[in-house]
């Protein structure tokens, strides 16, 4: 038989291929078709010319260094990246150093799939890490592009890539979000997006992916349309043939589905959805909901009426004294406290860490310093606050106010508004996106100019250090209200709030106590 190899071009999978081809008597197949998910280094290349050329009918290069985990996001799958990125033990290593090429190499392959040869800009911060792979970026994309010879693009596109560090948006990361998919995944121990749950007394699983549809649609709406839109779904299907009597349960839908074979499929993804939509909403009217009210006002600064919060203190203390919440919670809420305060003094922060118990679990709090979010008012790290787009006008769920950052961003972006100081370009700005338009204004209209520059416009994002399923969802909602332009959102891992938490704490570990885990 012959071979098809889809490999990484690293030292460990270019010695399993000349592996099985070691001498032409005891070689493992007739021939090799090897792919490349990146480019080959020279050195593997010629390892593998030397070792077994002649056994190797197609060698190619493909540049799919990154993984589709929705229709809109990607992530490197590169978890470990935030200690490299974070942990001062490996600031100015050659383990930093790796991992920024690597990532960089990855990054320019999503834009060669997507056919885009960006202006790259990043957030500019002292901390430096997103200037960094900005720059390596455009370094490395103006090589792949001089080098490739099939490929017509040789200019920018009408795209823009900007990088952001993880600390830029530290909210977005401990906040209770109410929307299905963000909090599914926060509240339920939902494990490689696989949810289980028991039906018919049977434990069985459920993928959460794009090729469900009614997951696509739901994934980003609120709690309470969730739960309202799968019950009216069923209902639906179940007034074909009047086969429930009352109440719509569980229990009823099992015996439905053994009555309705033709609706098997449809409604154990309704069953399923719904299942989930109960649990959060159990976790949610149990604990949650209490702290929701808390981190909200916290988080903006206001309560639900517009009334600015004038003792956070206050605010945070019922949330401490609640014997309900478990440190992680108490922790999320103490760490809002801190960003609303743009840091504390170092006496109020041992107390608060003394008063909620918490002494084993306090570096989920202090190593926020290495993202460069203040957590010592009288620190040298000071984070000015972002101005934020005005969305009084939006309708919302009053435990729901919140916008993530990135969402202001991705409009300002599109809008040309980023202040171009601290947004700067790490390469030539694509004429299109260009603030003052001067080249395409002179020759036509500024009504079509401004179409002009967003039509077949992409606008990638991507976060060092995770992102979370709100910052996710984002890149959804400004897609569908700019319809010209697509936006794009990946880091190198998606985080749960648990999960971001645990990787801060292991931050001033040393490297071989530190336990990755992968997504």
């Amino acid at each position: 038989m012959k071979a098809i190899y889809f490999i990484t071009p690293t030292k460990k999978s270019v010695d399993g291929l000349i592996d099985d081809f070691i001498s032409k008597s005891s070689s493992r197949y007739k021939a090799a078709y090897v792919y490349f998910t990146d480019t080959c280094p020279d050195n593997l290349f010629n390892k593998i010319k030397s070792s077994c050329a002649r056994s190797i009918r197609r060698c190619k290069e493909i540049s799919v260094s990154f993984f589709p985990y929705e229709s809109q996001v990607f992530t490197l799958n590169v978890p470990d990246a935030f200690y490299c990125c974070y942990s001062p033990t490996l600031e100015n290593t050659k383990d930093k150093d790796a991992v920024m090429e690597a990532m960089a190499e990855q990054i320019v392959t999503l834009c060669a799939t997507l056919e885009e040869n960006p202006g790259v800009r990043c957030k500019s911060t002292p901390l430096g890490n997103a200037s960094r792979l900005a720059q390596l970026v455009e370094k490395k994309l103006e090589n792949y592009y001089k080098t490739d010879e099939q490929s017509q693009i040789k200019a920018k596109t009408h795209s823009q890539l900007i990088v952001i560090d993880r600390g830029f948006d530290p909210v977005s990361t401990v906040l209770h979000e109410l929307t299905f998919q963000a909090m599914a995944y926060d509240l339920l121990p939902i494990e490689n997006d696989t949810y289980k749950y028991k039906a018919d007394g049977k434990e069985k699983e459920a993928i959460l992916e794009e090729d469900d549809e009614l997951w696509v649609k739901i994934r980003h709406k609120h709690i309470a349309d969730v739960i309202d839109e799968i019950s009216q779904l069923l209902k639906e299907v179940s007034s074909k043939k009047k086969a429930t009597e009352g109440k719509l349960t569980l229990s009823s839908l099992a015996h439905l589905m053994k009555k309705m074979p033709q609706y098997r499929k449809e409604i154990t993804r309704q069953v399923v959805h719904l299942n989930i939509a109960e649990d959060c909403m159990s976790k949610f009217k149990a604990n949650t909901e209490r702290l929701c009210k808390t981190e909200q006002d916290l988080a903006l600064g206001t309560d639900a009426e517009g009334q600015k919060v004038k003792d956070s203190m206050r605010v945070l203390f019922p949330v401490l004294l609640n014997k309900s919440h478990d440190s992680y919670d108490k922790i999320r809420a103490i760490l809002l406290y801190i960003f609303s305060t743009n840091g504390t003094t170092q006496e109020n922060l041992d107390k608060l860490i003394q008063n909620v118990q918490i002494e084993s679990d306090s570096d989920m709090i202090r190593n926020w310093e290495y993202l460069h979010v203040p957590i010592i008012s009288s620190s040298s790290v000071q984070q000015q606050k972002q101005p934020r787009r005005d969305r009084s006008s939006e309708e919302t769920f009053q435990l729901s106010r919140w916008t993530p950052l990135i969402k202001d961003v991705m409009e300002d972006a599109i809008e040309n508004k980023l202040d171009s100081k601290e947004w700067p370009y790490c390469s030539q700005c694509p004429p299109t996106w260009n603030g003052s338009g001067i080249v395409s204004a002179r020759q036509k209209p500024k009504a079509s100019y401004q179409d002009e520059r967003r039509s077949n416009a992409r606008l990638i994002l991507f976060v060092i250090g995770g992102i979370t399923y709100s910052e996710m969802r984002c890149a959804y909602e400004v897609s569908q209200a700019y319809k010209s332009c697509e936006v794009i959102i990946g880091s190198t891992h998606v985080l749960t709030p648990r999960r971001l938490l645990d990787e801060i704490k292991s931050l001033n570990k040393p490297k071989d106590m530190v336990c990755i885990k992968d997504e």
